[in-house]
């Protein structure tokens, strides 16, 4: 199964359905499969860059603490169906993805760059974390 390593919370924010897009800088042709891993960098790092607000927000949505989130760990499982262009709707700074804006709460949780892309899931199933050493790019994971 195709794999996707993914920084804390966004990993988690996918995995509980809280978010339905991955905001990346690269597309792929690549649908099916794929898993959720949680990187193992400290989530420490990446919250004194979060704003405040946005950190208390994603705690709010998760509904734990984001220190205890899992790292270095597979989290879920989904479909990759389908990877958008980011683009703007002329005239405003609303990000749209073919002829749909893109929801608010969307909005806060990624990087919606013009020029970027949105890598959407489906059917997401949240499982117990499995330790799984993580890489960049997409990876091949054996559950």
């Amino acid at each position: 199964m195709k794999a996707i390593t993914i920084w804390q919370p966004w990993a988690s924010l996918l995995a509980t359905g809280a978010k339905q897009y991955e905001t990346r800088s690269w597309a792929t042709s690549y649908r099916g499969p794929i898993a959720i891993h949680a990187a193992k960098k400290d989530i420490s790092d990446v919250l004194h860059i979060l704003p405040r607000h946005l950190a208390n927000k994603m705690k709010e949505t998760i509904g734990t603490e984001l220190k205890d989130l899992p790292t270095g760990s597979v989290i879920a499982t989904a479909e990759l169906v389908n990877v958008w262009s980011i683009a703007y709707y002329p005239g405003t700074y609303l990000p749209v993805l073919g002829d749909y804006f893109v929801p608010e709460r969307e909005r806060a949780f990624g990087d919606w760059t013009s020029g970027r892309f949105a890598w959407e899931f489906s059917n997401m199933k949240l499982i117990d974390p499995v330790p799984a050493k993580g890489k960049q790019g997409l990876w091949r994971w054996e559950p």
